[in-house]
């Protein structure tokens, strides 16, 4: 879904469409791979439990346009990624937690989120989170041709995030809903960024629906494996009820949170 510029940022309006987006994600976190997904959908296939599963594209094939979904690794280190589309009363709590265990994690997050939420996106900064770029509008970005439509997707976040904090965003990009084109890889290279897709997630965006604890455990920790990067969405209230519990058992079973910068 292509989100219109006349998107008004903070109104109902707009906070009922960046909804309406994310409800229309599919379940990245069991999507089977097949050829119609590999055309513009991130997919993945899980075949072993803690192995890193299979996706659209391999890691050679992403590392062409510096582009990754996981490290290729033995060692028990994860990546942890929130995706934020509008304000749901639960990244203060996040970012809580997150302190309290010392972990910098990485959050993907709109335009329109830097303007309505400023506070919370200086404070993810002096935290010592990254702050990524997820677009202005939340649109497909695989049906954006033009160098001049894509580059401005981007820029007008980074131009936000710059008047919010003062600083230069991170060059780090998520396409909305994981849809990409291989010329779009290319596009976000030429501007300068990584891109990150993701290696494990689950359904818990809806906020009418949102997972139980024992079904965000069952996936959270049964499909973690080394070098994951993890999806989660920050509007989530089961992932502000679970993440310190969550960390603890990753911690638990050996791994280490590390910032995504650090990823090889």
């Amino acid at each position: 879904m292509i989100l219109t510029a006349a998107y008004l940022l903070g109104s109902a309006a707009g906070i009922a469409a960046q909804k309406l987006a994310l409800d229309k994600q599919t379940d990245a976190a069991s999507a089977t791979v097949t050829a119609s997904s590999a055309e513009g959908n991130w997919g993945l296939s899980f075949q072993e439990e803690g192995k890193t599963p299979a996706g659209n594209a391999t890691f050679e094939e992403l590392a062409q346009y510096d582009a990754f979904y996981a490290e290729q690794t033995d060692e028990k280190v994860l990546y942890l990624t929130f995706d934020a589309g509008y304000e749901n009363g639960n990244t203060a709590s996040i970012l809580d937690t997150l302190k309290k265990h010392n972990v910098s994690a990485t959050f993907f997050v709109v335009g329109t989120y830097i303007e309505s939420e400023p506070e919370l996106v200086k404070r993810m900064a002096q935290e010592g989170h990254i702050v990524g770029n997820h677009t202005w509008h939340h649109p497909d970005m695989s049906q954006i041709a033009t160098m001049d439509a894509f580059k401005k997707e981007l820029v007008d976040v980074e131009d936000a995030y710059r008047d919010a904090t003062g600083e230069e965003m991170t060059k780090f990009y998520r396409p909305p809903q994981g849809k990409y084109s291989e010329s779009n890889l290319k596009m976000a290279q030429e501007l300068g960024y990584k891109t990150f897709f993701w290696s494990l997630a689950y359904v818990d965006w809806y906020d009418n629906d949102q997972p139980t604890k024992e079904a965000a455990f069952e996936k959270l920790l049964g499909r973690i494996h080394p070098g994951a990067i993890v999806l989660l969405h920050s509007t989530s209230d089961t992932n502000a009820q679970i993440l310190d519990e969550l960390i603890q058992k990753w911690e638990e079973m050996g791994y280490t949170i590390r910032p995504l910068t650090e990823l090889q």
